[in-house]
């Protein structure tokens, strides 16, 4: 469908700060067009005028006019001819985006557990027999059972929780289900884990 005078947004030029939409970028491309210094620096006076009326809560705030105007440089590609009431050499740093940080992606044994529990089971493997290891692996084998319910939609054997235990601590840490009780885990609680 073709229809005279109707173009769509994704056919448009890109807006430089969205944000401000795209009749103040018009107004600014206007402004960098006009002839003499004079009109273009009350041309400028103006469009941060409007600029500042599109968001009056943040005129309290001591760097707003100077933002006001590293936006305007921004949007005129820094091309507008006028004498800037404040310095905008670093505006650039406004619109750069950040180095993309790296993830540490390392490989564990189980996904659902998480890289902390394997963390904490490489401990459990050194650590000699002792009221603290005990706890340690108490807490432990709750955080792995409530991990797996989480996971695998609900559904939790103690056995299983235990065999891992045993598996990832290289037979270290042996859960006796005849005397260990796990933490009992409520629905709500459940629930609440999952959102």
């Amino acid at each position: 469908m073709n229809i005279q005078g109707l173009d769509y947004n994704t056919k448009r030029e890109r807006l430089v700060l969205p944000e401000y939409g795209r009749e103040i970028q018009k107004m600014v491309d206007h402004a960098v067009q006009l002839p003499t210094k004079e009109e273009r620096q009350q041309c400028a006076a103006t469009i941060v005028g409007i600029m500042e009326r599109m968001s009056p809560q943040n005129r309290e705030n001591p760097e707003y006019k100077q933002k006001l105007w590293d936006h305007l440089a921004l949007m005129s590609n820094f091309q507008l001819d006028i004498d800037w009431p404040f310095d905008v050499t670093s505006a650039q740093q406004i619109n750069s985006k950040p180095e993309p940080l790296g993830y540490p992606m390392t490989q564990i044994p189980v996904r659902h557990y998480g890289k902390l529990i394997f963390e904490v089971l490489e401990k459990l493997k050194t650590m000699p027999p002792s009221p603290e290891r005990d706890e340690l692996a108490r807490i432990t084998a709750n955080q792995m059972k409530q991990s797996l319910l989480q996971w695998s939609h609900g559904s939790c054997d103690d056995e299983k929780v235990v065999a891992d235990m045993a598996r990832f601590t290289d037979g270290n840490i042996q859960l006796d289900l005849n005397t260990f009780r796990f933490e009992k885990i409520s629905e709500k609680e459940l629930r609440r884990r999952k959102k």
